[in-house]
């Protein structure tokens, strides 16, 4: 049997409750898919990273400054990959996305970009395959899920995969372009 895991978005708030996901994780070795959130609130007072991706994005938007409000998220990420212990890093991830955003390629984009990210660690502190959701997650030309080009392209994908992780929340329309 091959099982399915998703974790919320304050189940991966943080390093330690990444590890604690990964304990779960190996607890069964037939859960070998996992669907990975941004991370969430690490405090009562925090605010989830799809929040501060969103007010990052506004502001492209309206072309203010943003790189402060982007630097904050990846202090976040950086926090999460030390914490981990992690040789990785999302430098290049982070030059993508500012360029992105500059370019105002929409708010499906910006918002989908926690998963993404936390997907790639996720799977790095896995040792699992990273893939991602806009590469198999399909809409079609008037933004419908297609769930039966999702269906092909997933199973082609993951009869190939022992282990992966796939960002949830969002996919890709025909033209390429993110959509949630």
């Amino acid at each position: 049997m091959k099982k399915v895991v998703k974790f919320g978005g304050s189940s991966l708030a943080s390093a330690a409750q990444f590890e604690k996901a990964g304990t779960i994780i190996k607890k069964d070795d037939s859960r070998r898919y996992v669907v990975p959130s941004a991370p969430g609130k690490r405090t009562p007072n925090d605010t989830k990273v799809t929040d501060m991706l969103y007010s990052c994005y506004g502001q492209a938007i309206i072309e203010e400054e943003f790189e402060e409000q982007l630097k904050e998220i990846k202090a976040r990420y950086k926090g999460i990959i030390k914490g981990l212990k992690l040789d990785l890093s999302l430098d290049a991830e982070f030059k993508i996305i500012e360029e992105n955003f500059s370019k105002k390629v929409g708010r499906d984009y910006a918002a989908s970009r926690g998963e993404y990210l936390n997907g790639i660690i996720m799977a790095a502190y896995l040792g699992y395959e990273f893939i991602d959701a806009a590469e198999i997650i399909v809409f079609d030309e008037a933004g419908e899920f297609d769930a039966f080009s999702t269906d092909k392209l997933l199973s082609e994908r993951l009869a190939e995969t022992e282990r992966a992780v796939i960002p949830g929340f969002y996919g890709a329309m025909p033209n390429g372009k993110i959509k949630t």
